[in-house]
C-alpha cells in the first residue's frame, strides 16, 4: 500500500490553523505549577497542596504545605524542562527556605542544583522570610533550565507555604498566550518520531532567552561559593541587543554559538519561525569583528577572549546565510555583505599552497586541536564559499563570486587528494592520522564536496556500521554528539538511504534522548557516552550537561525538509521542490507557513 502523503508549504505572512496541538510542550500561560511530588525527606505534609491540580481555591488556603525543620524537603516534578523565576507564598513570619533546581532526576539534590560550569554543583537559591506574604525570584535568578524543584527548610522552625509557581521566562518577546502559536507541524503514523519533532521545537523555545541574563562564562567563574562551597550563580550579563536571543542552551552557556546555531536556525524556521532572535545572535558577532576580519569564539569575546576559531568563523557565516534562506530579509544581506565578506576573505587567507585551509587556531567544537589541513574545517570552508558565491552574485559582485568559486573548487580538489581514503570509505581528520572524523565526513557529503553518488553512499554506509545501541559516535571527542549526528541525519537522507537516516533516528532520539528516565522528556540533551552514561568527556562535572541545547535538534529539520521533503530552493521559498523520503512510514503530514 503507498503512503498517505500530505504537505503544506505556505507563503511566509500567511494565516492557518496549525494542527496536532496536543503534541506542543510550550505552555498556554507563562505561570506554571509542578505536577506532581518527585521526592520528600523529612518532616513534610500536604505536599500534594501545591500541585497544580491541587492549588487551593479562595476560601480553602487552610491546605498547605508544611516543611519540618532542619533541612526537611520535598522535590517537585513539573513534568517537563521549564524555565524561571520562583515565586511561592507563604504564611510564615520567619525562616530560611531553600530551593534547588536540577534538569535530570539524577541530580535532584537538597543541597546543591545541578551545574552551570564544569567543575561543580551551583548552590541553592536562598529566600530569607521575613514576614508572611509573596516572595519572588530576582530578576538575575531565573534558572534557564530545570524539570526538579527543591524546597528545603533550611532554618529551625517549620514552614508554611500554600502556593508555589514559575514564571516562564523562554520566549521573553513572545505574547504570554502565544507561546503556542507554532507555525510548523508533523505528524506520522510513528508517534514516537512525532514527538521528538515538537521536542526540539520546545528545546528551540527553551533556548530562546533576552539577551540582558546572558550566562557569560567570565561572569560564573568570578561569582564565588556559598559556604558549603557550592557555586554561586546568576544571569545578569547582557550578551547581544534586542529583546530575545537564540543560544546554545538553557541552563549553560547561554551564548550565541554559531555552531550550534547551524542546527536550530533551521528547526527554528519550521516551527515558530522566530527569525529575529537568530538575527540578534548573529548581530553580536558581528558588533564585534576584530580588525583583520576574524569573528569573535562564541558572540561574547569578553567572556572568550580574542583567539580566533577557524571553523565557529566559517559557522556565523553559514548562519547569516541561513537566517536569509529561510526569511529572504534582502535588507539583513545588504547591511551584513561588507563585513561578511571581509570575515569570508580572512578564512580564505588560512588557504596555502596545498589548496586547503591550514588551521593553526586551537579552538573548535571541544576538540584538541585541528590538525592543519583539517576535514572538517576545509568542508566548512567549501561550503561557505559556495554560499559566498550566491551572495556575491546577490550583490552583484561578480569578480568577487568569481575568484570564490575557483578557490572552492581547489578546496574540493585538495581534499579529495589529501584525504579521502578509499579503502575506509571516509575522509581522514588530517594529513598525519587515519582518525576518520564523524564531523568532516558527514559536512564532506552536506557542503556538497562530494559529487559522486556512489561516494556519497560509500559514506553513509561507512558511518552506520560504527554505530552503537545508543548511535552515532563522534571518534573525534569520544562521545556521542547529537551536534555532529545532526548532520550525520542529513548525510543518510542525501545519500537516499532513508532507512539509515530514520533508524539513527528512532535509535539515538526516540528510543534514547527523549525516553530514557534520566532525560526530561521534553528537552533534548547535550551529549553522552556510547555505553550511554551521562558523561560529556570534556567534562569534569556531569551534572553541568545541558538537557535542552541547541545542536541537538537535528530531527526536527531533518523530518520537515528530508521525510516531508519541503525543500526551499531559493530564499524564503521564491523556488522551492516537495521531494518526501518517507521510507517504512504508511501516513506523513507535514507543513509551515
Amino acid at each position: 500500500m503507498l503512503p498517505s502523503l500530505s504537505l503544506l508549504l505556505f507563503a511566509v505572512g500567511a494565516t492557518a490553523a496549525v494542527p496536532y496541538q496536543e503534541y506542543i510542550l510550550a505552555p498556554s500561560s507563562r505561570t506554571i505549577r509542578p505536577t506532581a511530588v518527585h521526592l520528600r525527606n523529612g518532616s513534610v505534609s500536604s505536599e500534594t497542596a501545591l500541585l497544580d491540580s491541587g492549588v487551593p481555591t479562595e476560601g480553602q488556603r487552610h491546605v498547605r504545605l508544611i516543611l519540618g525543620p532542619f533541612n526537611s524537603s520535598v522535590t517537585y516534578d513539573f513534568g517537563k524542562n521549564i524555565a524561571g523565576w520562583v515565586n511561592f507564598n507563604t504564611t510564615s513570619d520567619a525562616g530560611t527556605l531553600g530551593v534547588t533546581f536540577s534538569e535530570s532526576s539524577l541530580w535532584v539534590s537538597s543541597k546543591a542544583c545541578d551545574g552551570t560550569r564544569a567543575q561543580n554543583l551551583d548552590a541553592p537559591m536562598v529566600f530569607n522570610i521575613t514576614g508572611a506574604g509573596h516572595y519572588a525570584a530576582p530578576t538575575i535568578m531565573e534558572r534557564g533550565a530545570f524539570r526538579y524543584l527543591t524546597l528545603v527548610n533550611r532554618g529551625s522552625d517549620p514552614l508554611s507555604i500554600d502556593d508555589l509557581w514559575v514564571h516562564f521566562t523562554a520566549m521573553p518577546h513572545w505574547a504570554d498566550d502565544s507561546l503556542r502559536n507554532y507555525t510548523g507541524w508533523f505528524n506520522s503514523n510513528d508517534e514516537k518520531l512525532n514527538r521528538v519533532w515538537y521536542a526540539g521545537a520546545y528545546t528551540l523555545q527553551m533556548i530562546t532567552m533576552d539577551p540582558t541574563r546572558g550566562n557569560a562564562i567570565i561572569d560564573l567563574y568570578s561569582n564565588g561559593t556559598d559556604p558549603d562551597g557550592f557555586l554561586l550563580w546568576s544571569l545578569n550579563t547582557t550578551v547581544a541587543n534586542g529583546t530575545s536571543m537564540l543560544t546554545d542552551g538553557a541552563k549553560r552557556d547561554r551564548l550565541a554559538w554559531s555552531a550550534d546555531m547551524s542546527v536550530s536556525v533551521p528547526g527554528v524556521a519550521v516551527t515558530t519561525f522566530d527569525l529575529v532572535s537568530a538575527q540578534n545572535a548573529f548581530n553580536a558577532y558581528f558588533d564585534y569583528q576584530f580588525a583583520d576580519g576574524h569573528l569573535p569564539y562564541g558572540g561574547f569575546p569578553d567572556s572568550l577572549g580574542t583567539e580566533p576559531s577557524f571553523t565557529y568563523h566559517v559557522y556565523a557565516l553559514i548562519g547569516v546565510w541561513n537566517v536569509y534562506h529561510w526569511g529572504g530579509d534582502q535588507s539583513y544581506v545588504d547591511d551584513k555583505w561588507v563585513q561578511w565578506k571581509a570575515a569570508m576573505e580572512w578564512a580564505i587567507s588560512q588557504i596555502d599552497d596545498s589548496g586547503l585551509a591550514n588551521v593553526t587556531t586551537p579552538l573548535d567544537w571541544l576538540r584538541s586541536g585541528m590538525g592543519g589541513h583539517n576535514i572538517e574545517a576545509n568542508t566548512l570552508l567549501f561550503h561557505t564559499l559556495t554560499l559566498g558565491i550566491a551572495l556575491a552574485r546577490n550583490q552583484n559582485d561578480s569578480a568577487t563570486a568569481d575568484r570564490w568559486s575557483r578557490l572552492a573548487a581547489g578546496v574540493q580538489s585538495a581534499a579529495m587528494a589529501l584525504l579521502w581514503q578509499p579503502d575506509v570509505g571516509l575522509f581522514k581528520d588530517n594529513e598525519t592520522t587515519t582518525l576518520a572524523p564523524q564531523d568532516g565526513n558527514t559536512w564532506a557529503v552536506k557542503s556538497g564536496l562530494v559529487t559522486d553518488a556512489s561516494q556519497v553512499v560509500q559514506i553513509s554506509e561507512a558511518l552506520e556500521a560504527r554505530w552503537g545501541p545508543y548511535g552515532a559516535p563522534s571518534p573525534e571527542v569520544d562521545a556521542v554528539s547529537p551536534f555532529i549526528s545532526s548532520f550525520e541525519l542529513e548525510t543518510h537522507f542525501i545519500a537516499n538511504r532513508t532507512g539509515a537516516g530514520l533508524e539513527l533516528m528512532r535509535r539515538m532520539w526516540t528510543d534514547f534522548m527523549l525516553d530514557d528516565p534520566r532525560m526530561t522528556n521534553s528537552t533534548l540533551v547535550e551529549a553522552f557516552t556510547m555505553d550511554g552514561e551521562l558523561h560529556y568527556p570534556p567534562y569534569a562535572n556531569n551534572a553541568t550537561i545541558s538537557h535542552a541545547h541547541a545542536f541537538s535538534t537535528g530531527p526536527t529539520s531533518s523530518l520537515m525538509t528530508y521525510v516531508g521533503g519541503i525543500q526551499l530552493l531559493s530564499a524564503a521559498g521564491a523556488t522551492w521542490a516537495i521531494v518526501p523520503q518517507v521510507g517504512d512510514l504508511h501516513r506523513v503530514d507535514a507543513g509551515f507557513f
